[in-house]
């Protein structure tokens, strides 16, 4: 399958600080793209070379086969994009600036009051759309600028930190959004936000100091961590832990033990190649330990990412 979004040998040069350095991947349709990186890891910079908004030191890229250096008006109506902190005219109303939105983007007259009115809804503006955008929430101001990155309907979303601001339950609906549209779209999403990769992303590329250090999905992130296929349980009676880890750690199926210091969890690491979790449910059946909780470690991207980035925070 074509890529949508090619990204080749892409360097960014500020005098002597190099923001991004030799950066190539691809992107394709259906895929989500998490994009992640500590704070100053070059992932701004990266989008806003893909939207034309940054022309690059040297290399290139190429969305649905143009060149955003060479051809920036054919690529960039291909392009939704959201920057980050959602920048607005804040004076105008919602209604204004969408309204505005359309006009700048050309759309057809027959179609435009319908697809306003869809994306209303779809990112439920209805109630703030003739307030000025200045005295909105942080989470509407946002809202405001998801809908002008999608009112076009556009092959590739740029999504600069799209949930930033938001609270549980409008996350939960933008993500689903995202999901929705990912079917018929190619989405890159910038985010600081593990949890967010993992809800909603196909595939994950980590940068730090502008290079790529992994390109994977977020499964196949979460299986380097050292925590997949550990087993993690909680005892109803807190006072036999030494014992039961110590019971637990003579498994053959366990490498090591630790105890998580802020629940009180024993964790036990697998051998190379055991799978742990049967074999300690088995023991405490037949010891008759009495367990509030008992499951399988995933893996865990929080311990990935940090690996990865050297520690840096995101």
């Amino acid at each position: 399958m074509t890529a949508t979004i090619d990204v080749q040998s892409l360097t960014k040069e500020y005098g002597r600080l190099k923001a991004v350095d030799e950066l190539s991947f691809q992107v394709r349709p259906g895929e989500v793209l998490g994009f992640l990186g500590p704070n100053g890891a070059g992932k701004t910079t990266t989008m806003r070379i893909i939207a034309g908004f940054l022309p690059p030191t040297s290399g290139s890229v190429r969305v649905c086969g143009f060149d955003v250096e060479t051809q920036p008006i054919e690529a960039k109506r291909k392009i939704g994009y959201l920057p980050e902190g959602a920048p607005s005219y804040p004076e105008m109303t919602p209604r204004e600036f969408l309204e505005f939105i359309a006009d700048a983007r050309g759309l057809p007259k027959g179609s435009r009051r319908a697809r306003l009115e869809e994306v209303y809804a779809l990112l439920h503006l209805e109630k703030v759309l003739d307030r000025a955008i200045e005295t909105l929430s942080k989470g509407y101001k946002r809202r405001v600028g998801l809908a002008q990155a999608i009112l076009h309907d556009p092959d590739v979303l740029l999504l600069d930190e799209p949930t930033d601001g938001l609270d549980p339950n409008q996350k939960h609906e933008v993500r689903q959004l995202i999901g929705g549209m990912a079917k018929s779209k190619t989405i890159v999403i910038s985010t600081h936000l593990l949890e967010e990769v993992d809800a909603i992303c196909t595939r994950a590329v980590v940068i730090s100091g502008g290079k790529l250090l992994a390109d994977d999905t977020p499964a196949g992130l979460a299986a380097r961590s050292r925590y997949h296929n550990a087993v993690s349980l909680k005892l109803a009676d807190a006072s036999l832990v030494d014992t039961v880890r110590a019971e637990i750690g003579a498994l053959p199926e366990v490498a090591e033990t630790e105890i998580d210091g802020d629940t009180g969890r024993i964790i036990a690491f697998p051998a190379n190649g055991k799978l742990p979790l049967v074999p300690i449910g088995r023991l405490a059946d037949q010891k008759g330990w009495k367990l509030d909780e008992l499951h399988l470690e995933t893996g865990r991207l929080d311990e990935v990412f940090r690996t990865i980035t050297g520690g840096a925070s995101a």
